[in-house]
C-alpha cells in the first residue's frame, strides 16, 4: 500500500536550500529561546564592559553592540519576510487542497443521496404494490 503524500509534504520537498534555511532562521528568531539567549548575551556584554578593569572594548553607549543589533535586524527582516511569503504560499496551497477535498466530498455525498433516493423510491414502489395487492383481495 502506497501512502499518498499530503500537500504539506509536497510543498516541503519543493523548497530549495535557501528557502528551508530562511524558514529555519525565521522560526528560530521568533522563539522565546532566541529572546532569552539574546538577553543573556546582552546582559553579559554590558556587565563585562562595566566591570572591565583594563580595557573596555565597547564602552557606554555600546556602539559596537548597537552595530551588531543593526546588522542582525538588517538580515533578519528580509529573512522573516521571505518566510512569511512562503507561509502565504502554504496557506494558498492548503486552501486549494481543502477546496479539492470538499469538491470530492460533495460529489460523493451527491452520489450517496442519489442512491438513497433510489432505495426510497424502490421501497415506496414495493409498499404501493403490497397495498394494491391487499386492496385487490
Amino acid at each position: 500500500m502506497t501512502i499518498k503524500k499530503t500537500w504539506h509534504d509536497l510543498h516541503r520537498e519543493s523548497l530549495a536550500f535557501g528557502q528551508r534555511l530562511a524558514d529555519t532562521v525565521a522560526k528560530g528568531m521568533g522563539s522565546w529561546r532566541f529572546i532569552i539567549i539574546q538577553t543573556v548575551i546582552v546582559a553579559i556584554w554590558m556587565i563585562l564592559n562595566v566591570v572591565a578593569y583594563v580595557k573596555h572594548w565597547d564602552e557606554y553607549p555600546y556602539i559596537l553592540l548597537n552595530l551588531l543589533f543593526s546588522t542582525q535586524a538588517a538580515y533578519a527582516a528580509p529573512i522573516i519576510m521571505m518566510a512569511q511569503n512562503r507561509q502565504s504560499d502554504r496557506d494558498r496551497a492548503q486552501a486549494d487542497a481543502d477546496y479539492r477535498t470538499n469538491c470530492e466530498a460533495k460529489e460523493e455525498i451527491e452520489e450517496l443521496q442519489k442512491r438513497l433516493n433510489a432505495i426510497e423510491v424502490d421501497k415506496l414502489d414495493k409498499i404501493l404494490t403490497l397495498l394494491q395487492e391487499m386492496k385487490a383481495k
